[in-house]
């Protein structure tokens, strides 16, 4: 290891980047996120990107960590590198995600305070994660940064003859008005939010991307299967499908909708702006230093009015579309890429051995 010099050829920066959705699911925003931040890491001629060697070590000057199993623990725990940690995930994230999550939230609690304590450097995805990281996971704020998720957004940008190709792949008709939400199948997302939109607007055509991969471990599987099998007919359900697919649909759209009651900084609203969607979401605090006014924030009773008002008013559309622009603006992965190659190297070069003083308790 050569302390901040670099271990590959002619200096360059080694980072082994791994998320461990490339050995299992892929159809949850944390891949993407991964998957975006590797991709802009690839583009650059000063930095090595290793990615996955999962359950081993590797040769690098840093880890950079997306997920908290055990394939991940040798990286973890590795004192030969300096490890940065990406925290995609509060102990909230799992109510409403997985099953029985509020019987073992506390457990989750203590494993999360213990894996993010033993990080150099815990990159919060948003300044509400930032605050779980220190408040209640006891992480010291000195290891805290905060780097929201980002996109390319070049990959993103949508023309007219690309939404029409879009519309024809997906079956859909050029003159309907179309609402796309992402997300897995779970109550978290408040899906039945959505079916009930699709209710109250039958003459607008509602897709919902995402299906439930973890299967029976989804929190109220069976209602959320019952919710599915009665959708009305106005109301697609093409399930988990590959990313490529993911942003079709999107290009398809006319507007994205995400009810969600618990979001960190989700990667579909980045990928929608991307695309040029004016943006409808749940009104939540974890969005003030993120997406701000330049999402249309709505409550319950809301969502309905919001999506009469993009249908009905070119004028207000297309203001939406403005504000996601400047989302755009704010979110592109290469400004990402740039900061973190500073982080990896100032985390490199620093003097000292990892301590098992990580977290403060």
């Amino acid at each position: 290891m050569s302390g901040g010099t670099g271990t590959g050829p002619s200096g360059r920066l080694v980072v082994n980047m791994a998320s461990e959705s490339d050995i299992s699911v892929q159809g949850h925003g944390v891949h993407t996120a991964y998957d975006e931040l590797a991709g802009a890491l690839e583009r650059r001629d000063d930095v090595t990107l290793v990615r996955g060697a999962y359950h081993r070590r590797v040769d690098c000057d840093v880890y950079h960590l997306h997920t908290l199993g055990v394939a991940v623990w040798r990286k973890l725990l590795d004192p030969r590198a300096r490890t940065v940690v990406s925290a995609h995930v509060i102990p909230d994230s799992l109510v409403g995600s997985i099953r029985l999550a509020r019987l073992w939230r506390p457990l989750a609690r203590r494993y999360m305070r213990w894996f993010y304590g033993r990080a150099d450097k815990v990159l919060a995805v948003s300044g509400t994660v930032a605050r779980v990281l220190e408040e209640e996971l006891s992480v010291r704020p000195e290891r805290i940064e905060v780097l929201h998720n980002t996109i390319d957004m070049a990959a993103y940008a949508t023309t007219a003859e690309a939404r029409t190709r879009a519309r024809q792949d997906l079956g859909l008709a050029e003159d309907a008005f179309v609402v796309v939400g992402v997300g897995q199948v779970q109550p978290r997302k408040r899906i039945d939010v959505f079916d009930r939109l699709a209710r109250e607007h039958p003459g607008t055509t509602f897709v919902w991307v995402g299906g439930m991969p973890f299967t029976h471990l989804a929190a109220e599987h069976g209602a959320m299967r019952r919710l599915m099998e009665r959708a009305p007919d106005n109301l697609l359900l093409p399930g988990v499908v590959p990313h490529p697919e993911v942003r079709r649909y999107l290009q398809a759209a006319d507007v994205f909708c995400l009810p969600a009651e618990q979001e960190n900084h989700p990667m579909c609203i980045l990928e929608a702006a991307g695309v040029g969607l004016p943006v409808v979401a749940r009104d939540l605090p974890e969005y003030d230093d993120t997406f701000g006014d330049d999402v249309l924030r709505c409550e319950d009773g809301t969502f309905a009015a919001a999506i009469a008002l993009l249908r009905e008013d070119d004028r207000e559309r297309a203001r939406w579309q403005q504000a996601s622009a400047r989302i755009a603006a704010r979110f592109d992965s290469a400004a990402a890429a740039e900061h973190l190659v500073r982080l990896y190297r100032d985390l490199a070069g620093a003097p000292g051995p990892r301590g098992d003083d990580r977290a403060r308790a």
